[in-house]
């Protein structure tokens, strides 16, 4: 299911401010018109914000015309967006647990060792 937008205007005035507001996936795809397949948001949306805030790092906003910083932000969420159309959250890692995470090498076994007397104490010899 494909979420569709009206045709309604962007508020573009103080648009970096009103993005540090917003808390949920649907709020900024809401606020910047993106359109957005649910099945895909269902899956990887705090993948997809984090990977535009990992975008916007680099492309700094604030001192830009309003219309201007608006269009960045959109395509910044429309790029972000894409990244997990055609991919996973497990292949693109983006959190750092993931990137930790290599499938190809197994995990080693721990081993944990605990001596008796830690367990319970010896009593004291006489």
């Amino acid at each position: 299911m494909t979420c569709s937008l009206d045709e309604r205007p962007i508020e573009a005035t103080n648009i970096v401010e009103k993005l540090k507001r917003l808390s949920s996936a649907e709020d900024f795809f809401a606020a910047l018109g993106v359109a957005y397949d649910e099945a895909v948001l269902r899956v990887a949306r705090l993948h997809i914000l984090k990977r535009m805030g990992q975008y916007l790092n680099s492309d700094e906003l604030g001192g830009l015309p309003d219309s201007v910083a608006v269009e960045r932000a959109k395509a910044t969420l429309q790029r972000a967006y894409a990244d997990f159309e055609r991919s996973s959250p497990l292949a693109e890692r983006v959190f750092q647990v993931l990137k930790d995470h290599d499938p190809e090498r197994p995990v080693a076994p721990k081993t944990a060792f605990v001596g008796l007397d830690e367990i319970a104490p010896l009593p004291p010899r006489s």
